[in-house]
């Protein structure tokens, strides 16, 4: 029997009322090579009931033994599929458009160079849609990997989840989604992949992406806000050693410069929704332990990190706190001349005034920037 083209892997659990929409949207496009796995992950509802009753040969329902939780149930469909690309779109997602996977495997049979594709979505609030999340802007791209890698490492994950098709060797290659970063495991795999292949993008918004309480997204800021930045950084300090083991020290600078970045926030204080996490001096200074045991880097990161954090400060007037960062930065680099006048100038009250100068420099820079040719 011949391998079906795209497999949909569809992990469900709680998501019932919303599967019969998502596989619909599956099984309406006009591009007939695929199969669509429904993985219950032993939901108390009725997802069984929904997934049985399509009568269309290419969905197979496969129910866990056992509660995997979203993670293992991803890599579990994954391992099931069998088709040379795979698309994980979660149950109370959908497609958009009935021609989209048809234009997925266009580009990415055309291009082998490709690891994988995405879209831009309309996200979903009930049955009404709320707006377009264009992450890469609405024109049709090409990324060279690499390029689109930095500017996740640099940006956060701008990749709408639902809407990535992989090929099959991106996962046999370089792994699946790593069971200890239950919020930004796919940001770690669009990094990952984007080192080691280009990434095809459609401005189109050719998927919903589904707004509502028990969304992951939702559990994981309300509930475990600490978790959401402690993942971020664990997908940053790897990414930086894969980058080191690769040899390209500009990506390892990246890297560096971007974790620094994140402790700094993290040691001010970051809140989402009214919920504030704020890492310790003391955490701060394990997490850095557990992850570096290069001296210089350990100084490097130090000093980037105090002076975010001064930074940061400055910009909410706390000028004492951001004297006394500017102070912990100079301990790792007490020539600095930038350190010394940033402290000057918050003590005559003039930080945040350098730094609103500075910020507008960078936006022009930012906006200036090219990105990629057409498709």
């Amino acid at each position: 029997m011949t391998s079906p083209k795209v497999s949909f892997v569809v992990p469900c659990y709680r998501l019932a009322h919303f599967l019969r929409d998502c596989v619909t949207s599956i099984l309406s496009q006009t591009y007939e090579d695929l199969e669509v796995l429904i993985l219950d992950d032993c939901s108390p509802d009725d997802t069984a009931k929904v997934a049985l009753s399509f009568t269309d040969a290419r969905v197979r329902y496969i129910k866990n033994q056992v509660n995997l939780g979203h993670l293992k149930n991803y890599n579990h469909g994954i391992e099931l599929a069998k088709g040379k690309y795979i698309w994980l779109v979660s149950a109370d997602d959908r497609l958009r458009r009935n021609y989209i996977l048809q234009r997925y495997v266009q580009v990415m049979e055309d291009h082998p160079e490709v690891g994988y594709a995405c879209c831009s979505a309309a996200l979903l609030l009930g049955d009404r849609e709320t707006g377009i999340d264009r992450s890469f802007g609405d024109r049709d791209v090409i990324f060279e990997g690499k390029q689109l890698s930095r500017r996740l490492l640099k940006e956060g994950n701008c990749v709408v989840a639902g809407s990535g098709m992989v090929r099959r060797e991106c996962y046999e290659k370089l792994g699946a989604f790593p069971l200890d970063m239950p919020y930004a495991g796919d940001w770690y795999l669009w990094c990952l992949f984007a080192l080691h292949y280009d990434v095809a993008y459609f401005g189109e918004p050719m998927v919903n992406y589904r707004q509502h309480e028990s969304s992951m997204t939702n559990q994981l800021t309300g509930e475990r806000l600490a978790v959401r930045f402690k993942d971020g950084l664990a997908v940053l300090w790897r990414i930086r050693r894969h980058v080191e083991e690769l040899g390209d020290d500009g990506m390892v600078s990246l890297c560096r410069d971007r974790i620094a970045y994140q402790y700094g926030q993290n040691l001010v204080g970051r809140e989402v929704e009214g919920t504030t996490f704020r890492m310790s001096k003391d955490e701060f200074e394990q997490s850095l332990d557990n992850n570096s045991h290069n001296l210089q880097e350990m100084d490097y990161i130090k000093a980037r990190t105090w002076e975010i954090a001064g930074d940061s400060h400055t910009r909410r007037r706390d000028f004492d706190a951001a004297c006394a960062c500017y102070d912990l930065a100079r301990k790792y680099e007490p020539w600095n001349p930038k350190l010394w006048t940033k402290q000057s100038l918050v003590a005559l009250g003039l930080g945040s005034a350098a730094l609103t100068c500075r910020d507008a420099v960078f936006a022009v820079r930012r906006r200036v920037s090219g990105l990629a040719p057409n498709l």
